[in-house]
């Protein structure tokens, strides 16, 4: 086999960071799935290796450009997308995947699919009424889900946005929480108000929570009510039973929409209870209006330690 160099030239020690990733995570990626060595040479990167190997990972490199170019930490997922872009065909897919920008955070930052399955995602979100998404943490099912419904409720498609889900987390029950219902519910919303603050002030949430514009409250507080002109996200529904599952569903009123969020391999359910997420999956998949999105690990776009924690409890699972 015929050995071969490559080099590329960077424009900067940011866009060298960028491109290596913490303690050349991403470096180490790339090696793993091409078989080529990478090494950082200053503002170098040198590719070595079986041709074809070198040639795959310098296609990927390239096809990355407008991260590392600017500057922007590149993840794991995004990397492992770009493979599978190059390996299918699809660089086109994954060139648009980089230029649609979902939204800006307060700081300027910005927010965007890193896997075809998000986008996947952020179009059915955009075109059902009632979207599930199912998938391990970090493949952002929640996050993704509430940027597009602050995003909405500031563009006024909606009137409210309410933030909801079961309160059932490892065998805890809310009684045993200090303080009054909110501040019971704020320790198991926390990934929803992560998302809020992205877009929306801190000092002005409060205010919108107090006309009720931005609503959070636990499962059982949505029985006996109709939710017109309002973007509602049910989160860790793995955790609802089948009839809180059911109940939460009906309440979507006109101009309305739903995003159903969970990880059916992650119940906190006591032993033998059915999993409302599950059961629902089951009856709905092929429901009209409904839409139903499946992440995997590969989708994992936090620390690229959790990705092969993820992987390996599917391993195990098995």
């Amino acid at each position: 086999m015929t050995e071969a160099v490559k080099t590329i030239a960077l424009p900067s020690s940011e866009s060298a960071i960028a491109l290596a990733g913490p303690q050349e995570a991403n470096l180490k990626t790339l090696s793993r799935q091409t078989g080529a060595k990478l090494v950082m040479r200053g503002q170098d990167l040198l590719i070595t290796g079986q041709e074809k190997a070198v040639e795959r990972c310098l296609a990927v490199v390239r096809s990355l450009k407008p991260y590392w170019e600017q500057g922007k930490a590149i993840s794991e997922a995004e990397i492992m997308t770009a493979f599978q872009a190059r390996d299918t065909g699809r660089l086109e897919d994954y060139q648009d995947l980089q230029k649609n920008v979902l939204a800006r955070t307060r700081k300027g930052e910005q927010i965007r699919a890193k896997t075809f399955r998000q986008r996947q995602y952020i179009k059915a979100i955009q075109s059902h009424d009632v979207t599930f998404c199912t998938g391990p943490a970090g493949t952002g099912k929640t996050y993704l889900a509430a940027i597009l419904a602050v995003q909405a409720l500031l563009k006024g498609d909606y009137e409210r946005l309410i933030l909801t889900r079961p309160a059932v987390e490892a065998g805890e029950k809310l009684g045993f929480l200090p303080g009054d219902l909110q501040e019971k519910v704020n320790p198991f919303l926390r990934p929803l108000y992560d998302a809020l603050y992205e877009l929306i002030d801190p000092e002005k949430i409060p205010d919108l929570m107090a006309k009720g514009t931005i609503e959070i409250a636990p499962l059982a507080y949505m029985r006996g009510r109709t939710l017109n002109n309002a973007f509602v996200i049910v989160d860790e529904a793995q955790n609802t039973t089948p009839a809180q599952m059911k109940m939460v569903l009906t309440r979507l009123g006109f101009s309305a929409r739903m995003v159903v969020t969970g990880d059916v391999t992650q119940t906190d359910l006591p032993y033998p209870q059915q999993s409302g997420l599950i059961t629902a999956l089951k009856i709905l998949r092929s429901v009209e209006g409904i839409a139903v999105c499946e992440f995997s690990q590969g989708d994992v776009v936090r620390h690229p330690l959790v990705q092969r924690i993820v992987a390996a409890y599917e391993k195990y699972e098995m």
